[in-house]
């Protein structure tokens, strides 16, 4: 791209490794831009992300986002605040690629449409795999090629040039012309380990489903050592005092005794125990690692006025953060976040395992059920994750094995309230085990009582906060939730004032170039012009 879009890569946080995502609905509010078109790609961020009330805010303002298209393979929260909803393949229904760090070494996984696959080799022609899915449930990648292709139908706008076949040009790129193109040129080894069994390395993955790539290829432990061939020297300098390798400003190896290697993925190559970088950035103070005073410093916290640390972030190892609710076998093991207290606090509070808490943030509150435990330090409580999931309509929304009937709507302009109409209950479907439950709680929703507070650095969303916790009001019910997202702005406006952002650097630059991003703008685009 050689478009530099600050509601992506904001001036505040030249130093963030990834997009501000959690802080684009302050942005829109702030009247830093618009979406004409936004599309939420299995990401649910009124759920997942800290102040969800302030995301409905956003998608429900045509002003802010003009039209939201929700990509999910399972209804979500998002979901039901989207003008389209797109349904796409669960793993069995789609083609993708997979890699994880299993072991000590690099490797990549194929997955294939089952039944596309099977329609396939059975003889049957299939154009678009969701011609071969129940339900007509689309492939992702087939998608958007036809989506650039009907935006772009002559090339004029350039985008349809990115969708055109390799092999055929001019034409439309075919969904085993896409993979078999990444197979061809993007997987070190593997054209040689085909063409050893007589097979193209479409066929070879299609066949095995995986690959691994020779540890000569792709060291894992000494990918610094690796020596830069001339070629890649080609248009490089070298600064001759620190000994590192640039091209255009980007520093891509160093020298060391006469040889030059590809080193660490930092500004010098080297493996950093100062960091420059944090210096010539604003950071001077953290260039050496340190302890920091961080927010919730116990010095911050108040235990005689109720407060204490919050830990929203821990999991239960049977449950698998937001897929948890597709589980029902992982919900029938668990499905309640009680709040986790040590005793002592909770003879303070006057409260024992199964009673109701209120649990207040700088935005609102929640209403959840004590666990009593001297598995936590006195002072701190937790409150899992995963659990909490909702619905606005009986028959529609979130899986039933895990989510609870809410109703959800403002009180006034800027406060929201949810109360739980209906628990968890057994009901008639396709599956006999719907009607074998027999917990009737899923859990509260915690994360839209939280503000933003993004790390004024790495803008990276500090989870741990501040909180005060008291014994349930009268008219508290279990699963209430109250939040005011003016409150939610000023924290975020608080939060941004922290930050350094360093407009008038000499050089122009609006952040680091060694930098690497999953979705990189062009190397013109990062000085600012004028």
């Amino acid at each position: 791209s050689e478009v530099w879009n600050e509601l992506l890569f904001p001036p505040e946080y030249p130093l963030a490794n990834y997009e501000m995502s959690i802080l684009l609905p302050y942005f829109l509010k702030e009247g830093r831009g618009k979406l004409a078109a936004y599309f939420t790609r299995v990401y649910n961020p009124v759920w997942t992300n800290p102040d969800g009330t302030s995301w409905i805010e956003m998608l429900t303002n045509e002003a802010q986002v003009e039209l939201h298209a929700a990509l999910t393979p399972v209804w979500s929260e998002t979901a039901w605040y989207a003008d389209y909803v797109l349904p796409m393949g669960v793993g069995s229904e789609r083609h993708d690629l997979m890699s994880q760090e299993t072991h000590a070494a690099r490797w990549i996984g194929y997955r294939q449409p089952v039944l596309r696959v099977y329609k396939e080799r059975h003889g049957e022609a299939v154009q678009f795999t969701y011609q071969a899915n129940p339900g007509e449930v689309w492939e992702e990648d087939e998608f958007w090629i036809e989506l650039s292709w009907r935006i772009d139908p002559d090339g004029s706008l350039g985008i349809r040039t990115y969708f055109e076949s390799p092999y055929r040009p001019g034409q439309k790129l075919g969904i085993e012309e896409y993979y078999r193109w990444i197979f061809e040129h993007s997987v070190p080894g593997l054209p040689e380990a085909a063409a050893r069994e007589q097979l193209t390395p479409l066929e070879f993955m299609q066949k095995y489903g995986s690959f691994e790539i020779p540890r000569e290829k792709a060291p894992v432990f000494s990918l610094n050592e690796r020596e830069l061939q001339p070629a890649e020297l080609a248009g490089t300098s070298v600064d001759e005092r620190s000994g590192k390798i640039a091209r255009n400003g980007t520093a891509i190896g160093v020298m060391v005794d006469g040889k030059a290697y590809e080193g660490f993925p930092t500004m010098s190559r080297k493996l950093e125990f100062y960091s420059a970088t944090m210096k010539e950035w604003g950071w001077p103070e953290y260039a050496l690692p340190g302890y920091i005073h961080s927010h919730v410093h116990r010095s911050a916290i108040d235990h005689e006025r109720g407060e204490y640390l919050l830990i929203p972030t821990f999991r239960l190892p049977t449950l698998i953060h937001t897929r948890s609710g597709n589980a029902k076998w992982l919900y029938e093991i668990s499905n309640a976040n009680p709040v986790w207290l040590h005793p002592d606090d909770a003879e303070r509070i006057g409260v024992e395992t199964g009673d109701l808490l209120r649990v207040s943030t700088e935005i609102g509150y929640y209403v959840n059920r004590a666990w009593v435990t001297d598995g936590i330090r006195p002072g701190v409580v937790a409150c899992s994750h995963h659990m909490g999931r909702w619905r606005l309509e009986t028959g529609s929304g979130t899986d039933r094995w895990a989510s609870a009937l809410v109703a959800l709507g403002k009180e006034s302009d800027s406060t929201w309230r949810m109360r739980q109409i209906e628990g968890i209950r057994p009901f008639e479907s396709e599956d006999p085990d719907s009607a074998r439950i027999f917990w009737r709680e899923g859990g509260v929703h915690q994360n839209l009582t939280f503000p933003v507070h993004p790390d004024p650095i790495s803008g990276m969303h500090c989870w741990h906060q501040k909180v005060t916790v008291e014994m349930a009001r009268a008219d508290d019910r279990y699963g209430d939730v109250y939040v005011d997202t003016n409150k939610a702005h000023e924290v975020y406006q608080r939060w941004l004032e922290m930050t350094r952002p360093q407009v008038d650097r000499p050089d122009g630059l609006r952040r680091p170039l060694w930098m690497i991003r999953p979705y990189r703008p062009g190397a013109s685009t990062f000085r600012r012009q004028g």
